[in-house]
């Protein structure tokens, strides 16, 4: 209704204004956004339709790939990229339809006849599709249907087909297999030129058929494919110019720091920049006051309400943890471990999810610093909510945090019920004892400070980064766990090395180095110590545990 200030700013005194979008496609109108076609290599892409060609678009969920689709659809049929007709068409309905050919037909056409309709005023389709099923049958109405409509008009018709990847089994294999069939009759008999656009580049596809009773590849079914472009997280300027126009609009600045958060946390990627945003600005009653400039505690306290309440994006990429090929990748970033039992299938698949990011020399990392607290979070949850330490056990009369006393204490704990507490990471057994570590920290410091994190595949260890309030100042305190796998004083010497490199890039007052033992032939008597190293001239102090 008129003068009625906008969902997002429900409390506040802005009048109807944009926002920061985190449900589906972009509206100019309504949301701050990044132009979509500016994200894209549109000369490429234009390219690729101007020489009939059959391509992919994938990218991870809620990066902006309908976003994209609806403004080249608009791009092509406003005449400025040549004389087309096109057409943007969502298939996921046919999800539900599983392997039902007919009924999911039936979806996927009546979906196209439908835009067809509102988008173009065309209604050809609609007048075809049902007689043409009934009388080709599934597995040929989708290509005649699409054969006749070209037909009836001399215009090129473009085909963007979004979430082609959510089709199941034997009625994906079906889509594509009719649109490879079509493939050689364009532009007069068939699309001119059509893209998929999915999580997924269709070469990666592993479908089962049921008809077949095997696995059929993607590639092989949609053989005709010339390009797969994959659309990238937000660049820092992008992240800034989104930034801005919250800013331009409301007067409302955010501070250096509160801009680099913003980047940084979420690596760029397009959800989490909006969300984070949002959060701090619309949601959180503080940031809805126009005149107080956004900082980087705000985005910090935004990530942290994210994180807890388990948005669906954030819920369905930590859901994905529960899959075997994700486990297998993922396990080992968690270990820091050098060796892995994936493969390259495995990789493909959980950097298509946008889980894991590829680093400047290959090697798999979690994407982002959001994500690196989402995965341990969501795998210890269960297990932080049963420890029985209190945050008060550990903070003294003057509000810091005991640090050595803390991680004696599950130095205990570790000894006494690690064989069972560890079991109850499910599929991450191996990185048990890590993740038991950060659930017994999460579960004091999340009172009074933040638990940081940083692995990598190969880097042999976990660094963790305790950062604790106290009376107006940032209290810093290194963690860092290792595996033994080679004698005890070389791990120790490296052990330290590693700590103290992390301490002077942190800017901690004290290190702990935890080196796990998990051989089973040696006693809890071998395996527990505590040595203590002093504090020299230009070095902290660092304290070394065995667990």
């Amino acid at each position: 209704m008129p003068g009625l200030p906008a969902g997002d700013c429900a409390g506040c005194d802005d009048p109807i204004m944009r926002f920061f979008n985190t449900e589906g496609p972009i509206r100019p109108d309504d949301h701050y956004h990044v132009p979509p076609l500016d994200r894209v290599n549109l000369d490429e892409l234009l390219g690729l339709v101007r020489d009939k060609r059959y391509f992919v678009l994938h990218a991870p969920r809620q990066t902006g790939k309908t976003s994209a689709l609806l403004a080249l659809r608009d791009l092509l049929n406003g005449g400025a990229a040549g004389d087309y007709r096109c057409v943007y068409a969502d298939v996921e309905a046919g999800q539900a339809l599983r392997e039902n050919v007919a009924e999911g037909m039936r979806a996927v056409l009546s979906e196209m006849a439908l835009e067809a309709s509102v988008t173009l005023g065309d209604d050809t389709l609609e007048d075809i599709w049902p007689g043409v099923l009934a009388r080709a049958g599934p597995g040929q109405a989708l290509r005649q249907a699409l054969s006749r409509w070209c037909m009836a008009d001399p215009r090129p018709l473009v085909l963007l087909i979004d979430e082609i990847d959510t089709l199941v089994g034997d009625t994906l294999l079906s889509v594509l297999r009719q649109l490879r069939t079509g493939y050689p009759h364009r532009p007069e008999r068939f699309p001119h030129s059509i893209i998929l656009c999915g999580v997924r580049d269709v070469r990666d596809y592993r479908i089962y058929s049921t008809a077949q009773n095997a696995l059929v590849l993607g590639g092989s079914a949609f053989n005709v494919k010339a390009e797969s472009l994959r659309l990238g997280d937000f660049t820092a300027e992008e992240v800034r110019a989104l930034l801005a126009q919250h800013t331009a609009e409301t007067g409302q600045a955010f501070t250096d720091e509160a801009l680099e958060a913003v980047r940084a946390r979420s690596a760029g990627q397009p959800w989490l920049v909006n969300a984070l945003c949002r959060e701090a600005c619309f949601k959180n009653e503080t940031g809805r006051d126009r005149t107080r400039t956004i900082t980087a505690g705000d985005i910090l306290d935004a990530q942290e309400r994210l994180i807890l309440r388990r948005d669906t994006h954030i819920d369905d990429l930590a859901n994905r943890l529960r899959e075997d090929r994700v486990r297998r990748v993922v396990e080992p970033i968690l270990t820091g471990a050098s060796e892995s039992a994936w493969s390259t299938e495995d990789v493909a698949y959980v950097h298509d999810l946008g889980l894991v990011a590829l680093d400047a020399e290959g090697t798999p990392c979690i994407a982002n610093p959001i994500y690196a607290e989402v995965v341990p979070r969501h795998l210890n949850h269960a297990v932080q909510m049963g420890l029985p330490q209190r945050m008060a056990w550990f903070v003294d009369a003057q509000g810091g945090l005991d640090v050595p006393g803390l991680i004696a204490a599950f130095q205990t704990f570790f000894r006494e019920h690690s064989e069972h507490w560890v079991q109850r990471f499910e599929r991450y057994h191996e990185a048990g004892p890590q993740l038991l570590l950060q659930a017994y920290l999460q579960r004091i410091v999340n009172g009074g400070g933040r638990l940081e994190r940083e692995y990598a595949l190969g880097r042999g260890r976990v660094d963790l980064l305790i950062l604790w309030q106290q009376r107006g100042r940032t209290r810093r305190f290194v963690v860092e766990c290792k595996v033994l796998h080679k004698d005890i004083e070389r791990t120790i010497a490296e052990g330290l090395a590693q700590t103290r490199g992390y301490m002077d890039r942190c800017g901690a007052e004290a290190g702990h180095l935890l080196v796990f033992d998990r051989a089973p032939d040696r006693t809890w008597e071998e395996k527990i110590f505590r040595r203590d190293t002093p504090a020299g001239a230009d070095a902290a102090p660092v304290t070394i545990w065995g667990m």
